[in-house]
């Protein structure tokens, strides 16, 4: 974690990927590590990962970015297609580093755009790990309260402290006492941002058709990817159906899944050690049989 910090400061750089700027930090050697943050009001990239990157850069070359409208990253994302967009951003973003296939991990958000983007440049990527991801049977099911409370921070009064520490305390995580104060006054700080504020990445659906196309569970190609993938999820999650493991081990071909009891939407804060532990040794298996 040291290569990441200064004074307390994460440190990284800001790169030029498909005209965006993304700020990007990374450490370690070895096969590259893509790490994709969630979606939650003031979400970035190093602050969801804080208690896994010592580990993974024991591994592997983490790659940490802020994605397109969080953290220092250029703001505002194409609303009708959240998932492609920001999936392009990051293949952008390793084109830029000259990476021709990394492993990618997404968390929720995250998750959903690390799935895209295998879905479209699956030579693109090694393995995935997926921790609760987003897009997943989206319209099979109504959605969570979480899910709910998240998609309206920035609608009514607009956003405050007390709404943003009732979405990390009673909806991301199971034990609501793990999210310190310090945590929600620097999320808030990074949610009122005023490009974000004018401009929020992540709003309910207009419609019904928009709401499909951020279903990936009814992208067909699911049964075609055959890139190694760890799904892990809590079962008390409050954001993102914990069903939903289970819908994508069914349909895709090579998938383990990994269920935390007592645990919720943060899988990597709530159980960190364990998906350390889960993570390090899938990405480091030696490959399976494809047949």
């Amino acid at each position: 974690m040291e290569q990441f910090l200064l004074e307390n400061k994460v440190l990284g750089r800001k790169i030029r990927a498909n005209g965006r700027d993304i700020w990007v930090a990374e450490a370690g050697e070895g096969p590259p590590l893509l790490m994709l943050h969630g979606g939650g009001p003031g979400a970035t990239g190093a602050s969801n990962f804080v208690r896994n990157i010592p580990a993974l850069v024991e591994h592997f070359r983490v790659i940490v970015p802020d994605m397109p409208g969080y953290g220092r990253s250029t703001k505002g994302i194409d609303r009708t297609d959240p998932f492609g967009a920001l999936a392009g951003a990051m293949l952008g973003l390793l084109d830029a580093l000259k990476v021709e296939q990394a492993h990618i991990l997404g968390n929720s958000l995250g998750g959903a755009c690390a799935l895209r983007l295998a879905l479209e440049r699956p030579e693109r990527v090694d393995r995935l790990v997926l921790l609760g991801p987003g897009g997943i049977e989206t319209t099979r099911q109504p959605p969570t309260d979480g899910l709910k409370y998240l998609l309206d921070y920035y609608s009514g009064e607009g956003p405050t402290r007390e709404k943003l520490a009732t979405f990390l305390r009673k909806y991301l995580v199971f034990d609501g006492s793990t999210i310190t104060d310090a945590v929600i006054d620097e999320r808030f700080a990074a949610s009122i941002d005023p490009e974000t504020v004018a401009n929020p990445p992540l709003v309910r659906p207009k419609n019904l058709t928009d709401a499909h196309a951020l279903d990936l569970t009814r992208d067909g190609r699911l049964a075609t990817l055959r890139n190694p993938t760890l799904v892990l999820w809590g079962v008390e999650d409050r954001v993102n159906c914990p069903s939903g493991a289970h819908s994508l081990q069914k349909r895709m071909p090579n998938c383990d899944l990994y269920l935390f009891s007592r645990t919720g939407h943060w899988v990597q804060w709530e159980r960190a050690a364990e998906f350390n532990a889960a993570t390090i040794a899938f990405l480091s298996r030696p490959a399976l049989s494809q047949s």
